[in-house]
């Protein structure tokens, strides 16, 4: 693995992991899906945006709205929205450490979809990965930093992103990539809509709390790490896979540094197994690379 490679990684995964931690800050001034409808609507502008003007692209047509649509539902607005409520009941390193199990749950559930056996070796990993998050969480539920229904929530989360990926797999697209998320983003911020309005109960406090968050949420997260992301899978995706492992390491940093979260014992053990889990998810990626 080449420097750049390398640097570009870790700079990927400690920006993605970053996300838990600045949500945190943020609904310490607004209701959470307020939160992240701001971030993804102002986000999709941004990038369809650049689409438009930088890039030249032709506008979606015919069934393309459908595909955006439904890819935006299952990526954004299920995902997100199912995220912040979670993450308002959890801590912040178990939003990141339940995050860096996505790809466990898309091996899954691509399996079912393909039609697919799935192998041992696949369950034992998603084993692997929901007894680590369990193990990390268990102390955490004792001294109020987590509770079953966000537990709840952040599962339903990673189901949502990873059933999203493989739609998006699926489909042939004929837009640029930064057009596909430009329009996700935005149309799954706009079918938010709807839930914020319907679970609005506090007020909210538009301060400079709030936009430093926001700020944060769409520049490092939903654009840096994101483009990141795209160029090392298209550098090489089984070398990619292996910065996922750093997002909960960096997640817990971040929390225990950033708010004062405790880490213990079950903390290391947890995401040991859910990085034991990972690396056995990408075992069989990695021989196909080698051909063995």
């Amino acid at each position: 693995m080449n420097l750049k490679l390398l640097l570009l990684g870790i700079l990927f995964a400690a920006s993605w992991a970053s996300a838990s931690a600045a949500a945190k800050f943020g609904l310490r001034s607004v209701e959470p899906l307020v939160l992240f409808q701001v971030r993804f609507l102002v986000a999709g502008l941004i990038m369809l945006a650049y689409a438009f003007i930088v890039q030249k692209d032709r506008w979606p047509k015919g069934k393309e709205w459908w595909e955006l649509t439904l890819f935006g539902l299952l990526n954004v607005t299920l995902y997100l929205s199912f995220f912040v409520l979670g993450i308002k009941e959890v801590a912040a390193g178990i939003g990141s450490l339940s995050t860096a199990t996505n790809p466990l749950f898309i091996s899954i559930i691509s399996a079912f979809w393909m039609g697919r056996q799935v192998k041992g070796a696949e369950w034992l990993a998603v084993l692997l990965g929901l007894l680590g998050v369990a193990l990390a969480t268990y102390p955490l539920l004792q001294k109020s930093f987590a509770t079953p229904l966000g537990i709840f929530y952040m599962f339903l989360s990673m189901v949502s992103y990873s059933v999203g990926t493989i739609y998006y797999s699926k489909i042939d697209w004929k837009l640029s990539r930064t057009a596909i998320n430009g329009w996700q983003v935005f149309l799954g911020g706009l079918l938010m809509l709807p839930l914020t309005f319907l679970l609005h109960k506090e007020p909210n406090n538009y301060d400079l709390n709030f936009t430093l968050s926001v700020l944060w949420l769409i520049f490092p997260v939903s654009i840096l790490a994101v483009q990141l992301w795209l160029y090392l899978l298209e550098i090489d995706p089984v070398k990619a896979s292996f910065f996922l492992f750093l997002c909960p390491i960096f997640g817990f940093i971040y929390a225990y540094i950033l708010l004062d979260e405790p880490i213990s014992s079950y903390t290391f053990s947890g995401t040991a197994l859910v990085i034991a889990g990972l690396y056995l998810g990408q075992l069989e990626k990695i021989s196909k690379k080698s051909g063995k």
